[in-house]
């Protein structure tokens, strides 16, 4: 059977929650215009589930209207009672880059005390790119959990500031492999002898992840 606007139009209206998913899954077969202007009432949806993936897939449906998608996604993100909800739409909006949330972000990572919601947003700054981010990431280093110093790692190497190269160079040494990976994914954004020498100590790292991705860099 052919996935049509009719036919996911229907999912959506159902009062079956698992027929609602299914018809946002199915919106990813449309047109991305008409997908977008049909998951927009669903962002409201009553159930989590649904509104959780109708607001994950704006990250890739948003780019059709960007002014509109920071309009829902910021409503989402500031007045959802769901975190995972708020934490998708922090997601979606890093995806589409949409820089004029910067400052709803910050404001609620501080205000948020949920480890799920701060790790997206600090994963989210890294996307956006805007110098401003710098502070908050530094912030983030110092973190009491452990998911969102990575986060704010790899944020920080795709923010490209070369002020955080100091900041990241002492989690070389760091005892979590996954941690040493994470920096030496970010060290690659930058360029300098110091740089070079910290992916080198990471190239004989005992675990073989690391050392691949440092020897990347440095064309091992």
């Amino acid at each position: 059977m052919s996935v049509t606007p009719e036919s996911v139009q229907t999912l959506l209206s159902s009062e079956d929650f698992g027929e609602r998913l299914s018809g946002v899954n199915q919106l990813r077969q449309l047109d991305p215009a008409i997908a977008f202007q049909m998951i927009q009432p669903v962002v409201g949806d009553r159930n989590v589930r649904v509104r959780y993936a109708a607001v994950s897939q704006l990250s890739t449906l948003g780019v059709q209207n960007p002014t509109l998608s920071l309009e829902i996604l910021r409503r989402c993100l500031l007045e959802d009672t769901e975190i995972d909800v708020q934490s998708a739409a922090a997601d979606s909006l890093g995806a589409l880059k949409l820089i004029d949330a910067f400052e709803d972000l910050e404001r609620l990572y501080h205000q948020s005390s949920e480890w799920l919601l701060q790790f997206s947003i600090i994963a989210a700054l890294g996307e956006l790119g805007d110098p401003r981010s710098f502070s908050l990431l530094e912030t983030a280093l110092k973190s009491q959990v452990e998911l969102v110093r990575t986060a704010a790692i790899g944020s920080l190497g795709e923010l490209g500031d070369e002020r955080a190269i100091p900041l990241l160079l002492p989690f070389v040494s760091d005892p979590d492999w996954q941690t040493r990976y994470r920096v030496a994914q970010a060290l690659s954004h930058f360029n300098s002898p110091e740089i070079r020498a910290a992916l080198e100590t990471l190239s004989q790292d005992e675990m073989l992840p690391v050392a691949q991705e440092a020897k990347a860099y440095l064309g091992l």
